[in-house]
């Protein structure tokens, strides 16, 4: 019982600080965009009239905008084809409101191009989601069958290393195509006069700590699997 209280609290110590780094990261991005929420568009454009105009630069059609209730709540849903902006997004006219509709636009683009990182993360999608479910009950009851000495410890937390690996693994698919929907929503709305140079700036620091979300999910994600790993290494010594 010592080995399993003392593994499960080196996870808890990883994900302590984690959801630290998060917190503050996560904390800046909405102070970020109160900010630029407070900066209204020059061309006075919503954020659904830039994520239509920006699916019809693209020859993109059978792609609906349509709004969904929550803040930062915004996402673009492959599976009906609909970019999803939250209620402050679809009606607002300013800086953050553009750069995230643009963005979820980002998303639909890669789909129709058949972005291949898009198409990893969506084969990964069933896998997680099983994983998610049942990795932690599996870790934990490796280690405490390790703690009994029993033979089906070893077993049993390999099984649960590896679905915490293929959430792991989904985290960092993750990543780039977070930053390719941006950067193809920077360029869009650069390219396009969308925005002026001050409101571009503001809306790619904006985007920018949107992805650093991202990245701190997935260095947590990776800390806590080397360290599961390190555990049943240790066992095996």
């Amino acid at each position: 019982m010592l080995m399993e209280g003392n593994s499960m609290m080196g996870a808890y110590v990883i994900g302590i600080v984690m959801m630290g780094i998060s917190w503050l990261v996560s904390n800046q991005l909405k102070s970020r965009f109160e900010k630029y929420s407070r900066t209204p568009l020059r061309n006075n454009m919503s954020g659904r009239e830039i994520a239509e105009q920006m699916l019809r630069d693209h020859g993109i059609t059978e792609v609906k905008v349509v709004c969904v209730p929550g803040a930062l709540t915004d996402h673009y849903n492959p599976a009906n084809r609909t970019v999803n902006l939250s209620e402050p997004v679809y009606h607002a006219r300013n800086a953050a409101a553009a750069a995230v509709a643009a963005h979820e636009c980002g998303h639909a683009v890669q789909h129709a191009t058949a972005y291949q990182w898009l198409n990893m993360r969506s084969k990964l999608v069933p896998v997680v989601s099983v994983a998610s479910r049942f990795m932690q009950w599996v870790i934990l009851g490796g280690i405490l069958l390790l703690s009994a000495a029993s033979p089906l410890g070893e077993p049993v937390l390999l099984a649960g290393i590896v679905l915490f690996g293929a959430t792991t693994l989904f985290s960092f698919i993750t990543l780039p195509v977070e930053y390719d929907a941006s950067k193809r929503a920077l360029a869009w709305i650069q390219r396009n006069g969308i925005v002026t140079q001050g409101e571009y700036e503001m809306s790619a620091d904006a985007l920018k700590w949107a992805a650093r979300t991202y990245v701190v999910a997935a260095i947590g994600s990776l800390a806590t699997l080397l360290y599961y790993i390190m555990i049943f290494m240790n066992r095996r010594r």
